[in-house]
Order: structure tokens, then sequence, then C-alpha cells
């Protein structure tokens, strides 16, 4: 359909500048050692979270090809940005990761048809931007790059099953399911928004 390729260019256009985020050191310590620490790290930060479940959901509704892309280009642009993190450091920006979150829910509520290429494309930007800053936290913290690894591997992981399930999917009614899952994550992306604002000073 017509709409489709405006659709691709707006869901990169809104994407794109909205995945980089603040610093802000927050790596777990399981007492297990550097790898597990980076295998639960995910579960242990929201921002992150709720941008792979978006973003693993909308190439599983788009069919098998792109939820196979996604499930390689995520963890090897998140490794490839932790690696960027630690050699360049921390950066800072005004805009919220709740934009991105609430940009991919959005998607996700919509079954928005978007070519494998740009899911791809916003998969990357999600791994080398927010891999980028767990980089510069395992730097400033001098941890090992087995946190890393770790966290890599817990993306995999979490890629390959939860994608896995969704392209299985058939019946309407689950497909209608995983859509009132994404209009959750972009709901729960509008308060940390309005979180992130407020912490910002920025006020209506």
């Amino acid at each position: 359909m017509r709409w489709r390729r405006p659709l691709s260019v707006a869901a990169v256009v809104v994407l794109a500048p909205v995945l980089a985020r603040p610093a802000d050191a927050h790596l777990t310590g399981t007492g297990l050692g550097p790898f597990y620490d980076g295998l639960v790290h995910l579960f242990f930060a929201p921002e992150d979270l709720l941008q792979v479940v978006g973003i693993t959901l909308l190439a599983g509704l788009g069919g098998a090809r792109p939820a196979r892309a996604v499930l390689f280009a995520l963890p090897a642009a998140w490794l490839a940005g932790t690696v960027a993190g630690v050699l360049v450091g921390p950066h800072t920006t005004v805009l919220a990761p709740a934009a991105a979150v609430t940009a991919l829910g959005g998607l996700v509520a919509a079954d928005a048809s978007l070519p494998a290429w740009t899911i791809t494309g916003v998969a990357i930007a999600i791994g080398v931007l927010d891999g980028g800053q767990n980089g510069a936290e395992l730097a400033g913290a001098h941890a090992s790059m087995l946190v890393a690894v770790g966290a890599v591997c817990a993306l995999f992981a979490t890629v390959s099953l939860l994608g896995g399930q969704v392209v299985s999917v058939r019946a309407p009614w689950a497909r209608i399911a995983v859509r009132v899952g994404g209009s959750w994550i972009s709901a729960i992306g509008l308060l940390m928004l309005g979180w992130s604002l407020r912490g910002n000073g920025i006020t209506t």
C-alpha cells in the first residue's frame, strides 16, 4: 500500500534521535561473577528491556525474515556499541529512552507493516546506542568485559525465545494479544517519559 513507505520513513525519523539516553550507571551485582552480572543486567534495566521487547514484538509480527534479522543484528550491534562505549565514554542527551519505548509500543499496537530493513535498522540503532551507554558504565566502573558477554547472551536468548513465539502466532486473537502488549509498552513509555521530563525540570 502507498502508506507503507512514508510510515517506514516516519518510523526511522521518530525513533533514531530518541534512542540515545543520559548516562546513568546501574550495573547489577549478583555476587556470582561478571558474566552473571551481565546476564541479569538486562532484566534490571527497564528502559533497555522494554526497547528490546518492543523491537522483538515488532519484528515477530512482521514475520520470520525480520525476526531472524533482529535476532542476529541486535546482539551484534549491542556488543559493538558496548566496545565503542568503553573506548569513547558516556554521552548525554535531553531525550529520554522512554520516547523510544513509547514509539516502539505504538508501532506494535498499530500492527505497523514495516519493511524488514527498517525494523533491522531500528534494532541496530537500539543495540549501538544502548550498548554504547552500557559500555560507558563498564568503563566507569572498571568492570570486566565478561559483563558485556553476559548481557549479549541474555539479549540473544530473550529475542530468540520471545521472537520465536510471536512469529508462530497464527490465531487472530493471539495477534491481538501481542498488539495489546504493545499498547501496554507504549503506556509504560509515556509514564517513563513524564518522569524523565519532570526530572529534567521540563514542565508544562
